[in-house]
């Protein structure tokens, strides 16, 4: 589920998702006398995340300048909530990233293609996802 500004997207379900990975600036210290380095930990930083979708013209079409103008701007909440094998959703918590929206990216056209068009958003995270599981 997708929410720009508190508001959800029509149909906020989205078929692909990729990032919100976490990683870190590791810091070393070298104490010397060839003993090994000591981990001084680091920032976190959180991969972009990307979510796409087919481009449905009724669903989709109207909140693309709403989306245009959010960009950089505005805060989104991307949910994430695991499936068991028969597409019911799991009991437990999902996963939440809060980011702004930093990409919006339209179909292209090309007439001799018979690839899906894709709706894709990209946000920037805040910092670490929300799970109380």
């Amino acid at each position: 589920m997708v929410t720009i500004d508190n508001t959800p997207l029509k149909a906020g379900v989205f078929d692909k998702m990729t990032g919100g990975d976490l990683d870190s600036d590791e810091f070393k210290y070298y104490p010397g006398g060839m003993v090994p380095p000591i981990s001084l930990g680091g920032k976190v930083n959180p991969s972009n995340i990307v979510v796409s979708r087919i481009y449905r013209l009724q669903r989709d079409h109207d909140m693309i300048q709403k989306l245009y103008n959010a960009v950089g701007k505005e805060t989104g909440t991307i949910t994430r909530h695991p499936m068991d094998i028969e597409g019911n959703l799991y009991d437990g918590s999902p996963i939440v990233w809060t980011g702004t929206l930093k990409r919006v990216t339209v179909p292209e056209v090309d007439s001799e293609s018979s690839d899906p068009g894709l709706l894709e958003l990209e946000f920037t995270p805040y910092g670490v996802p929300v799970s109380s599981g």
